[in-house]
């Protein structure tokens, strides 16, 4: 047992994979509510079409895959609907034992089968030891799990997760487990994943529910895996779009306490008509309103400077690299005017289904308006100086000051996102500025390159 920042964790070796599990995470949406979970004190009206189906699809016992845009805001909702008090009883409309149990999968180091049966397995054992089960019972769950980490077998692990699932089912409990982002599995899924994943849905005759997270359907994310016949027999899929205005205030609201910032009520509009229901996009903007109070003297001031912050750009980017080659270039004749057949529109769905665009082609914010915008100007700038942007010069100047030695993620965000630490940055979001950084070097010529160093993070040596 090791003791890592004031928390115990187990650390388990299979072959050269190294899972950490934290006994007590502020993550895990099964711990009671506390006053760090901003979304459990939102209004009972928040994202309230989404709660009523995501609620009635637990009521009878679906699997659901929630789909949306990237950062467009379900983690927010799943915190809103997993801490909430009083969700169960407004949306999910039974007196049964619903328990819901949180996997996210950024807590896997390495993104493998194992590590994932693992981090399923801890997290159902986390929630037994709260909830109202008898000693015998958790006594043999807590078996169980000794059992696996101290054999690290892949066969033993699942049939643990299935044993501890009929312990619960048994004890009239109705889990549903959360497969959060989801899409990271992406490179690692296997038929005999989802096999294992339908064989405790069988097993369990109906008494559990998995609700997946991810970016895209499960069929487009593995469609070597996820055949769309098949997954459609266990699984539907839902998508998730930029939420309506009156959500955004919500957001807004509770953001502007945490920060102790004040709006007017005209930048207060103009904010919620240009983040139009895009969750990342009025984190940034509220960091960048925050840095900037005394600068933003309009509407227009408003929008010009913030279509200009890296921050807002680089989670345009983010979208944009998301997206087909298709979907792209629909996207670019839209933000021309050009007209869009209906046989183009079936081969790019899901710009409509995600909220990417409205029934009449409006894209959905005017911020990513504005950088489709610039991309239809970027072959004009082509063969200009290279010049580098200001967190693109933060990270190059961090390397070179640890060059030879290997800069952690964490470093890396500490120095380069100081700001939205506490937000959070992806892992997409780091690589991608990476990734300009060594396309501009290369350019230059340079005589340093920038190499991974995988599951920690990048360090510039001489080429």
């Amino acid at each position: 047992m090791q003791v890592l920042d004031g928390k115990r964790i187990l650390s388990c070796q299979k072959s050269d994979i190294v899972i950490k599990l934290d006994y007590c995470s502020c993550d895990d949406y099964n711990t009671p509510v506390e006053n760090h979970i901003l979304e459990s004190t939102f209004p009972l009206s928040f994202r309230e079409d989404d709660a009523k189906i995501l609620g009635e699809k637990i009521r009878t016992r679906q699997s659901i895959v929630m789909v949306g845009i990237k950062r467009v805001g379900i983690s927010s909702f799943l915190r809103f609907f997993l801490t909430h008090p009083d969700i169960k009883q407004t949306y999910i409309k039974d007196t049964k034992k619903h328990i819901f149990i949180s996997v996210d999968l950024n807590d896997m180091v390495e993104i493998e089968l194992f590590p994932f049966w693992v981090l399923m397995l801890k997290r159902i054992v986390d929630v037994v030891e709260r909830i109202d089960l008898d000693e015998k019972a958790k006594k043999e769950v807590r078996l169980l799990f000794l059992d696996c980490i101290q054999t690290q077998d892949l066969f033993l692990t699942i049939d643990s997760v299935r044993k501890i699932l009929i312990i619960l089912c048994d004890a009239q409990y109705l889990p549903t487990l959360f497969l959060l982002r989801f899409d990271r599995m992406q490179n690692a899924v296997t038929p005999e994943l989802f096999a294992n994943l339908q064989g405790l849905l069988q097993a369990m005759h109906n008494r559990i529910s998995f609700i997946f997270t991810s970016v895209r359907e499960l069929e487009s994310l593995a469609p070597q895996v996820f055949r769309k016949a098949t997954v459609s027999a266990y699984i539907e899929t839902m998508y998730i779009k930029p939420c309506k205005h009156e959500d955004v205030t919500i957001l807004l609201d509770a953001h502007c306490r945490r920060l102790a910032l004040k709006i007017t009520p005209l930048l207060e509009k103009a904010l919620v008509e240009y983040v139009d229901g895009y969750s990342q996009y009025l984190q940034f903007a509220l960091v960048f309103m925050n840095e900037n109070r005394n600068f933003i003297s309009d509407k227009k001031a408003l929008f010009d400077l913030l279509v200009q912050d890296e921050r807002v750009v680089l989670q345009s980017e983010e979208i944009w690299e998301s997206l087909t080659e298709s979907e792209k270039g629909i996207l670019l004749r839209i933000g021309k005017k050009d007209e869009i057949l209906e046989q183009e529109k079936k081969a790019a769905t899901y710009l409509w289904d995600s909220g990417i665009l409205d029934k009449k082609n409006t894209i959905f914010s005017p911020l990513f308006a504005f950088y489709l915008t610039e991309k239809n100007k970027e072959n004009q700038r082509k063969g200009n100086k290279i010049e580098y942007t200001k967190k693109e010069y933060l990270l190059l100047n961090l390397l070179e000051q640890h060059e030879d030695e290997v800069c952690e993620r964490e470093l890396i965000i500490e120095m380069v996102w100081p700001e939205v630490e506490g937000l959070g940055v992806s892992d997409w979001a780091i690589d991608r500025l990476v990734a300009r950084v060594r396309s501009k070097l290369k350019k230059q010529k340079s005589k340093v390159r920038i190499v991974t160093v995988k599951t920690r993070g990048y360090k510039l040596i001489k080429s």
